[in-house]
């Protein structure tokens, strides 16, 4: 996979996203992703994009000040 910043190689891996939700924050944790080697950019394919927003809406009906998800547990 090349990365889509600069063309370099891209490699899978996982990484770990915090989003602000003005209420709280939402922490992902083990989401797959791939990982540029050059310039360290991270991007998701469209499925793992889909199961982030999904995971999102359903925490927003009992998200704390912050909450911790592991992606795997929560797909």
């Amino acid at each position: 996979m090349k990365c889509m910043k600069c063309g370099k190689e891209a490699f899978k891996s996982t990484t770990t996203e915090a989003i602000e939700l003005g209420f709280g924050v939402l922490v992902i944790r083990n989401i797959p992703c791939y990982k540029c080697v050059e310039c360290d950019e991270i991007f998701y394919t469209g499925d793992v994009a889909q199961k982030i927003e999904e995971i999102t809406e359903r925490v927003k009906q009992f998200i704390q000040e912050v909450t911790v998800v592991d992606f795997e547990k929560a797909a």
